[in-house]
């Protein structure tokens, strides 16, 4: 047991029937119905390689698509296709979640066998719309459908989806209420890697914080720089306008109407406590990247034109952030410095991945975009540590306890592993 939670070395797994529940939301090519990348999917493949070696009769659950959009969910069968090639032996799916046909395939298979079921967000109970409309506690989690369904055709539940530690949902949650539950070996190391690196990391500590997803940005960075783990913060993408946008800078019409359409204008006046708190720990962008007619221009803050909408960091900015990177002790990252999927956006992102690459220090990468952009840039093999978590490592660097450590811990409290 570690962190007061299971691991796989106290369960003996043959002939077992074991559901895990994995992250490997991955970007989907709708037009060929292919994945972008398989990071997430790769990071899982020791745990079930693990399972499935001894025996263990696998069922795997999983999500696919953002997590409030309902339009960008999409099946989880090509990821059958990946996770077959990197075992090296078949992985079953079948497009049902807890019904009959899903159901009668799980009492089917064979030790050893693996099934991977479609995409849980197929069902309300497993959207975030429902985790925050209904805020059910993890007992009556394990009264919806997908448990009360599929918990009694199981020994065992594995929790290796890290990624998502961060949702209070029933594939997350609820099974740990009714079958003992351990953590996997990704859960596990993942674990141990971000609360060894909070507690003791190498000086000094930089973060680097941007992208467009916000949400906990601000309540991360709080916690970070008032327990003295973070010594410096560097910021761009959707953080980094909001912060300028606290501070009274103008940063142009159409990236205000960006941050009020997307409804983080509250956010502003979060981040203005924290800057008037901190300033001498954040650092801001002093020149920004806006597009016109497809092309990139650079302008510094005061002279960003009236109705721009900065969509990346300026080179004076990207060069001071590379510098600042090379000399640091550990770097965090989580979210790029633009829009980096673009050729006109991307020059911020490249540069402070490729300071990355060459820094020294112990870096962390966490979150689907940055995961992508390392990807991109071809810089997996030169971080210290991918993590494949995004609003969970955020949700951990807030010191908060994850829903999915909560419930793992209650399992390893109160169901008797035998």
């Amino acid at each position: 047991m570690r962190f007061g939670i299971h691991t796989l070395d106290e369960f003996n797994v043959k002939n077992k029937t074991v559901l895990c529940r994995v992250d490997i939301n991955e970007p989907v090519d709708r037009n060929t119905g292919k994945l972008k990348d398989i990071t997430r999917i790769t990071a899982c493949v020791p745990t079930l390689k693990e399972l499935s070696d001894n025996g263990a009769k696998l069922v795997l659950l999983a999500h696919q698509g953002s997590d409030i959009e309902y339009k960008n969910f999409y099946t989880t069968a090509p990821h059958a296709e990946v996770l077959s090639e990197l075992l090296g032996k078949e992985v079953k799916f079948i497009d049902d979640v807890c019904g009959p046909a899903a159901r009668k395939m799980i009492t089917e298979l064979k030790a050893g066998e693996i099934l991977l079921l479609d995409n849980v967000r197929f069902c309300s109970e497993e959207q975030t719309l429902f985790e925050l409309n209904l805020h059910l506690d993890h007992k009556r989690q394990a009264k919806t459908q997908l448990v009360e369904k599929l918990a009694p055709l199981a020994e065992l539940y594995i929790c290796d989806a890290f990624a998502a530690a961060h949702r209070d949902q029933p594939s997350l949650c609820g099974f740990e209420q009714l079958l003992p539950s351990a953590m996997g070996r990704l859960f596990e190391k993942e674990y141990c890697v971000i609360s060894n690196l909070m507690e003791e990391p190498k000086r000094p500590c930089t973060f680097v914080l941007g992208g467009a997803k916000i949400a906990d940005a601000f309540s991360m960075m709080d916690t970070v720089l008032r327990s003295g783990t973070a010594d410096r913060v560097l910021t761009g993408g959707l953080v980094a306008n909001i912060l300028l946008a606290a501070k009274g800078e103008e940063i142009g019409s159409g990236s205000m109407d960006f941050i009020y359409k997307s409804n983080f204008g509250d956010t502003i006046e979060k981040a203005r406590k924290i800057y008037s708190e901190f300033s001498d720990k954040i650092l801001l962008p002093t020149d920004a990247a806006f597009v016109i007619n497809e092309k990139r221009h650079e302008a510094p803050l005061e002279s960003i034109p009236q109705d721009a909408c900065i969509t990346d960091i300026g080179k004076e900015t990207t060069e001071k952030y590379r510098d600042m990177i090379l000399n640091s002790g550990t770097v965090f990252v989580n979210g790029p410095m633009g829009v980096f999927e673009k050729s006109e956006t991307e020059y911020g992102t490249k540069n402070v991945w490729d300071a990355l690459g060459e820094t020294d220090a112990f870096t962390v990468i966490g979150g689907g975009d940055s995961i992508t952009a390392t990807a991109k840039y071809k810089k997996t093999d030169k971080i210290s540590y991918v993590c494949t978590g995004g609003g969970a490592l955020i949700r951990f660097l807030s010191g908060e306890e994850l829903p999915v450590v909560k419930a793992l811990r209650h399992a390893a409290e109160n169901i008797p592993t035998n």
